[in-house]
């Protein structure tokens, strides 16, 4: 029986070893190998994996042995792929693998109530939480900075879309420190607002003011296509320190793989979320929606995808809806936050009518337009506040303001009409009331779109000083 006892006592403890052993030792994985490389994208067999998917491709020259990559599509058993990082350390059959996804710390995130994605497509995960602030970071969650690394709890890239009809409506009033927004262009807490404007007419100076004045718990900026130096210029002058303290800057500049852009877009909008979804009020900058649709354009036309509208294909017009549509106010059963957003849209040319500024128009909540005969003139802010409009003013301010608000574009729009004729003379005061009027009272409503870059108008001091300039007869 002793003998019994102790055989058995042995082969348990042979068949723990063994399980052990096996518990340790190396996986075996399926692994594809690059068969071309042209343009932007990588053509790999041996790994079947669907869009979507990040994978890593063996890179041994390299600074990393493993380079991140993506896939983008596939045909006829070949898998399309774009990397993260340049082409130039990619040889010709190297082995290419799936991204190994992070399981202790996606553990973590389910922890702590964030949105995992756990399906058997290996998803890229990223830092995310009260860890991020005052951070720069890159497409890839990696710190800009030359701060520690980031240690804490990550997320999934993508989340759930929200139920439309379980939004709650834009009810409360955002201040954003500019008078003329507040008071003319008012906004809500949850709209999606597009700033157009072309090139050097002030759109990184006013994005600075609202990073800085907005009542917003987290500012999350997303750079996005921008020329490097614009990077540390935002930050160190437009953004200042005080505004870092609150907020996550995600930078992608234009010298960085067009995927890397559109995933920095998406990772500065998951950040946003996040904290959204915590119960917190987070204003979304992002600079920029045309350099985002840019980066799609660059890597549809390296797949073959036909062009439509001025080159751009019609992917792009299904992404621009899908990102800006995450911003917004939280589920109704949530802790109430809510995701006001900025996107500025690049004009070229000061072409209103650009596909994507047509498109944003049609996607947004509202748009404010930057003139440059404004600014040409020295006028900053350089809204063009009859072509701008919020689309959410009249549910959220008293009617006594929506009045203002009319009457103050009527009298500006009619003095620009007859702008021309006031200027050389031609116009004989007395013919029209209503002209003589907007002249006279029209120093005074240029004056009240004009703000100091430092100076911070709340927004019931804008709506006193709308409120004062209709109060007594023009030109008293």
């Amino acid at each position: 029986m002793n003998l019994e006892t102790g055989f058995l006592s042995r082969s348990l403890r042979i068949l723990e070893l063994a399980q052990q052993r096996i518990a340790h030792a190396p996986r075996l994985q399926r692994e594809g190998r690059i068969i071309r490389a042209t343009g932007l994208v990588l053509e790999a067999v041996g790994l079947n994996l669907s869009v979507g998917a990040a994978c890593q491709i063996y890179t041994p020259h390299a600074a990393q042995p493993w380079s991140d990559a993506e896939v983008v599509g596939f045909a006829n058993g070949i898998t399309y792929l774009m990397p993260l990082q340049p082409l130039s350390n990619i040889e010709p059959g190297a082995a290419i693998r799936p991204l190994a996804v992070r399981t202790e710390s996606l553990r973590n995130g389910i922890k702590n109530n964030l949105s995992i994605n756990m399906s058997s497509t290996p998803a890229r995960a990223l830092p995310i939480g009260e860890q991020l602030l005052g951070r720069v970071l890159d497409g890839t969650g990696q710190p800009l900075d030359g701060g520690a690394p980031l240690s804490g709890p990550v997320a999934a890239l993508n989340n759930t879309p929200i139920n439309p009809l379980q939004r709650p409506p834009i009810k409360d009033v955002l201040d954003v420190g500019v008078r003329a927004i507040n008071g003319l262009l008012t906004v809500g807490r949850g709209q999606r607002m597009g700033l157009f404007a072309g090139s050097g007419v002030g759109k990184s100076v006013l994005l600075g003011m609202m990073a800085r004045f907005t009542q917003a718990d987290i500012v999350v900026v997303g750079l996005i296509g921008e020329r490097g130096r614009e990077v540390r210029e935002f930050i160190d002058q437009n953004l200042g320190p005080q505004g870092l303290q609150r907020s996550v800057v995600v930078a992608a500049p234009a010298d960085v793989s067009p995927l890397l852009r559109l995933q920095a877009a998406s990772y500065a909008t998951r950040i946003a979320e996040h904290f959204r979804d915590t119960g917190q009020h987070v204003l979304l900058i992002m600079d920029s929606l045309t350099r985002y649709a840019m980066a799609q354009r660059e890597i549809a036309l390296a797949l073959g995808e036909p062009p439509a509208t001025k080159g751009y294909p019609p992917s792009v017009f299904n992404m621009l809806p899908a990102l800006v549509e995450r911003a917004g106010n939280s589920h109704v059963h949530s802790q109430n936050g809510s995701l006001t957003a900025f996107y500025t849209v690049l004009t070229e040319g000061d072409d209103q009518q650009d596909p994507i500024a047509d498109s944003a128009r049609a996607i947004l909540d509202g748009h404010v337009v930057l003139s440059r005969q404004l600014a040409d003139s020295g006028h900053y802010p350089a809204i063009n506040i009859e072509g701008s409009i919020s689309r959410v003013l009249a549910q959220i301010v008293p009617a006594e303001q929506r009045n203002l608000v009319q009457h103050f574009k009527r009298e500006s729009s009619l003095y620009q009409r007859n702008h021309d004729l006031i200027t050389v003379g031609a116009y004989v005061p007395g013919q029209d009331p209503a002209t003589d009027t907007a002249i006279q009272r029209y120093p005074q409503l240029q004056q009240y779109l004009q703000q100091d870059m430092h100076e911070a108008i709340d927004y019931a001091r804008a709506v006193a000083e709308l409120n004062h300039i209709f109060a007594h007869p023009a030109g008293a």
